[in-house]
């Protein structure tokens, strides 16, 4: 068995971070400029929105589709790092030298590892914070909704308005059971037009349910007149039940350190935490998906004696290759999402798969 050299092991890496950091800056500057012309086109019949504004919105979203990225980024960088190698002929001299696939594969894939956990310990919080700015500057600016709902450790925060009147609902705990959901500490503040405070409710308990919410306890309050006191108090809302399920942060805008605790919350209040479940799980996975990335690339472009008029054909089917195990995530994760499959396997399955994929063909050439 061979020494691995600790020189040739900085060189290989430092081929495959050049490779790595070049494609995806060019990744960077392609999304920016594709979502700040989609923003562009989405927002024709918002008025008074400026292309700062929409550009500003493009740089919020940008970290969390360069997360998605990360698998083929990747992947092209160890294929062009690998051609560079062959055509200046290292390659050869590297494995004539007696050394194995594994051995000359373990700096790429280790860097690989190690840039998974810094995305997912340290770039993660701060995508799930500005995709999050994002998905509000959206909801604010583009879609224009008009009833807002927020359900988090804070509790429930609903807002609903018309043209005359807004009124804003918030609930310390909140509980689902079956088609009512149970509200208690509820601070209901209604205002005008101009926005300005007409009436107040606090009440002890409460239910939502279909087209209005009941209010148990209740202290109704408006400036300039006495403060009534009623055992039950029915207020109509255009809020339903779904909306409210709806209504929980998206598992994107939430990052890998505070997505445990949002769903024992969940749980803990009767709704399904399948989603942010799935994504936590997925997160977790991601840096082996990067790993099994570096050994699917290398076993489409690792090849001895390679001619370099297959490279064309290899890198082609390399690519096609990611882009099927793309679909693929996007199928299991999909099926995950509906419970059809386990959710440990729909987060886990690419991963295991493109690296079962990998290690394969690397046995076959290497040891087969």
């Amino acid at each position: 068995m061979n020494r691995f050299s600790p020189t040739l092991s900085i060189y290989l890496g430092r081929h495959f971070l050049l490779a790595f950091f070049g494609l995806l800056a060019v990744v960077v500057g392609m999304i920016l400029l594709f979502d700040t012309i989609e923003l562009m086109r989405r927002a024709v019949r918002a008025e008074d929105l400026g292309f700062a504004t929409l550009l500003w919105m493009a740089v919020m979203k940008l970290p969390h589709t360069v997360q998605d990225t990360l698998p083929f980024a990747i992947m092209i960088a160890m294929m062009y790092a690998l051609f560079r190698l062959s055509r200046s002929h290292e390659l050869v001299v590297i494995r004539s030298a007696g050394l194995s696939v594994w051995q000359f594969l373990a700096p790429p894939v280790i860097l690989a590892g190690i840039i998974g956990a810094v995305n997912l310990a340290i770039v993660d919080p701060v995508s799930a914070s500005m995709y999050d700015t994002y998905k509000r500057m959206e909801e604010g600016l583009i879609r224009s909704n008009k009833a807002t709902l927020n359900i988090g450790q804070g509790g429930l925060w609903l807002r609903e308005a018309d043209a005359d009147a807004a009124k804003v609902v918030h609930a310390d705990y909140v509980r689902q059971e079956g088609d009512i959901l149970f509200l208690t500490r509820v601070a209901i503040f209604e205002s005008d037009a101009g926005e300005h405070l007409s009436r107040r409710f606090e009440a002890a308990t409460g239910q939502l349910v279909e087209g209005f919410l009941r209010l148990d306890d209740v202290w109704d309050m408006v400036p300039g007149k006495k403060t009534e006191f009623h055992d039950q108090y029915f207020l109509p809302t255009a809020i339903t039940l779904g909306q409210v399920q709806n209504s929980f942060e998206a598992p994107e805008t939430m990052s890998f350190w505070t997505l445990p605790t949002f769903i024992k919350f969940s749980i803990a209040s009767g709704f399904s935490a399948l989603p942010h479940r799935l994504y936590w799980h997925s997160l977790l996975a991601s840096p082996f998906m990067l790993c099994a990335m570096v050994l699917v690339a290398a076993a489409f472009c690792l090849t001895a004696n390679a001619r370099h008029s297959n490279w064309a054909i290899r890198g082609t089917a390399g690519l096609a290759t990611g882009f099927l195990l793309y679909f693929f995530s996007r199928f299991t994760y999909a099926l995950g999402l509906s419970a059809t499959l386990p959710l440990v396997l729909a987060a886990w399955a690419p991963a295991a798969v493109a690296g079962l994929l990998g290690l394969t063909y690397l046995f076959h050439r290497e040891d087969g």
